[in-house]
């Protein structure tokens, strides 16, 4: 359904560490900036755009919204968990556990507040 998720950020180099970093966990590679100045996370298919907004404004982070990342096993979601909250990123919610459903869940804030999840899938 989707072909990519964009998200702002005030600093790209703040951006690039937590991103580098949590991708990097899950086995991913680090972002590419592009002619345009954004950065570009590919993975497993999907595509994650970080950039500063075109309208000038500050970026902020979308209340209420997720933006939820597959991982393969209940160890990338705890490496995605601790690669974020060490480079930059807030944990929220409850720590990396699984839920009544078998799936393994992470949550944090990235440095620009955008709220993310790893999830892999039900174990059972």
């Amino acid at each position: 359904m989707f072909t990519h998720v964009m998200i702002g950020s005030n600093d790209l180099d703040r951006a690039k560490l937590f991103y580098d970093a949590t991708f990097a966990a899950l086995g991913g590679r680090s972002g590419k900036l592009d002619a345009r100045g954004r950065l570009i996370y590919t993975h497993e298919g999907g595509r994650l755009m970080v950039t500063k907004p075109i309208n000038g404004q500050p970026a902020t982070a979308a209340n209420g919204g997720t933006i939820g990342i597959a991982a393969e096993s209940p160890d990338h979601v705890r490496a995605w968990h601790e690669a974020g909250a060490t480079h930059g990123g807030t944990a929220i919610e409850t720590p990396p556990a699984e839920r009544p459903n078998g799936s393994f869940v992470a949550y944090l804030r990235d440095p620009d507040g955008n709220k993310l999840t790893a999830r892999s899938k039900p174990t059972k």
